[in-house]
């Protein structure tokens, strides 16, 4: 069968032209101004394809990452680049709300896009304050971060909370507080350093902090739980309990006691409260304990408050140190009475800081 000539193949620019021109002939471009006609409509075609592209794309970054986004929202507490560390990539925005995040009288919530294909993530930031240990937000399992592993910084973390103190300089018991949801858990320390940029701007808001706080870096084992040492409670020698036939405890003790070391005992199979033992040795751990708001413990403990007194503070090298027993009616089967039970916790407990002898 012969080949017609505008059909061969040819790799020259002229057999191109030829081929395109055959094929405008053969759908009705027969003439040079319908070709024109039929160029320009292509290119507008493909103008408006471009355009739509770029436009889909800008749009799609835009949700996609903050680079159009605002620096920083919730009165300027919140780092939209630490955010995005803590949280990942996507368009920043939050809530409006009234009342001040740096006074304590609202809370703020921030949005993270999750764009086309992903789910938004959120998180809520408000400033608490902890007018003694009992009202710390320490959560069962949660890792601590301490000053002097980081630079001054102290806080927790735990699941898809943390929190960090304000620096020195702002008053003792303010705490910035972060809690993330609709989304992957956050890893531990992003999330703690998120917290800890917040509890700068908060502190930078209100006016106060000698100087900001570094991110963290170190954040300590969660408690280890394991079976009651009678001999040793809780690790430290020096608290021994009496033994019940037939009634058997368990121990979660924190791996340190920078910031604060705790100690959850728990009786097993019983629907029994918990009892803690805590030692906080970071002043700025909770408000000032003011000396007419103390009165005489043991030796030269003093408590703190009135009743219940669950609470002790001592000086220890020159700082505020405090002891808390939580639920110590808990405890009356391990100990003879709730004075016994103190004595041994603060010599054990002293003795286990290195503080001068208290008793």
């Amino acid at each position: 069968m012969e080949t017609k000539e505008d059909d061969k193949p040819s790799g020259s620019a002229a057999g191109l032209a030829g081929r395109l021109g055959a094929a405008l002939d053969r759908r009705g471009f027969n003439t040079r101004a319908l070709r024109v006609r039929a160029g320009v409509a292509a290119a507008a075609v493909t103008a408006v394809a471009v355009g739509l592209a770029i436009g889909g794309w800008a749009l799609l970054r835009d949700d996609m990452t903050n680079a159009y986004g605002p620096q920083s929202v919730c009165e300027g507490m919140v780092s939209s680049r630490a955010l995005n560390d803590a949280l990942g990539s996507g368009k920043v925005s939050a809530e409006p709300y009234a009342g001040s995040v740096s006074r304590g009288t609202a809370a703020c919530t921030v949005t993270v896009a999750g764009g086309m294909f992903g789910d938004d993530r959120h998180v809520t930031v408000s400033l608490g304050q902890s007018k003694d240990v009992f009202h710390l937000p320490i959560a069962s399992g949660a890792r601590t971060f301490a000053a002097s592993a980081n630079g001054g910084a102290v806080g927790a973390v735990r699941g898809a909370e943390a929190w960090a103190l304000l620096p020195e300089g702002c008053p003792n018991g303010l705490w910035a507080q972060v809690a993330a949801y609709d989304g992957e858990q956050p890893d531990a320390l992003k999330l703690a350093r998120f917290a800890v940029s917040t509890a700068d701007l908060i502190a930078d808001r209100r006016g106060c902090g000698r100087t900001p706080l570094p991110a963290p870096h170190e954040l300590a084992p969660a408690a280890a739980e394991r079976e009651l040492d009678g001999d040793a409670v809780c690790g430290l020698p020096g608290i021994t309990v009496q033994r019940m036939p037939g009634k058997r405890y368990r121990e979660a003790v924190t791996a340190g006691s920078d910031p604060l070391w705790t100690c959850e005992i728990t009786p097993e199979g019983e629907h029994e409260d918990t009892s803690s033992l805590v030692i906080a040795i970071e002043p700025r751990l909770r408000q000032d304990a003011a000396g007419q708001d103390t009165s005489p413990a043991f030796g030269r403990a003093r408590w703190v408050g009135s009743i219940p007194r669950d609470e002790i503070v001592v000086t220890c090298h020159g700082r505020p140190t405090y002891f808390r027993i939580g639920t110590i009616r808990q405890l009356g089967h391990l100990f003879p009475t709730s004075d016994e039970a103190w004595k041994q916790f603060l010599t054990a407990g002293g003795n286990a800081i290195g503080c001068e002898p208290i008793l």
